[in-house]
């Protein structure tokens, strides 16, 4: 432990130049990845906005479990059926994955065709880690 704190007063300059690129890197990150709402925000939005859910999980988890009234279409086949969220250029659209942390490049994506994308924080796992409503199928 002394060592890092040997090494650090040694090359202050070096270690603030790291700090300030990591600190880009997340301030990048979190920037690409779009705006973020609770799942209470969200059931707002849903029932006050007209708000769509879209879920970009696989179908096994989608049946597993889902918001309802959740559109469904996978990650992987999103870019081939954009023109499906067309009729919802207008709406929030809520991107919900299975803990929140994949739909950011969905998000990115749809924000670049012209929709209004919005990542639901904590995905489905926040969702049914509130107790809150699922349906199976």
């Amino acid at each position: 432990m002394t060592q890092l704190f040997d090494f650090i007063g040694n090359n202050v300059v070096l270690v603030s130049i790291w700090m300030g690129f990591v600190f880009l890197l997340l301030w990048d990150n979190k920037r690409r990845s779009g705006a973020t709402v609770s799942t209470s925000d969200a059931i707002r939005m849903i029932n006050k906005e007209n708000a769509v859910v879209l879920d970009i999980r696989e179908q096994k988890d989608f049946s597993a479990g889902h918001i309802a009234n959740a559109m469904h279409i996978p990650y992987a086949s999103l870019a081939t059926r954009l023109s499906e969220l067309n009729t919802h250029k207008e709406q929030p659209i809520i991107l919900v994955c299975k803990s929140g942390q994949t739909v950011g490049m969905a998000g990115k994506m749809l924000r670049e065709k012209g929709f209004n994308a919005i990542r639901m924080q904590g995905g489905m796992m926040e969702w049914t880690g509130q107790n809150l409503p699922v349906v199976r199928k």
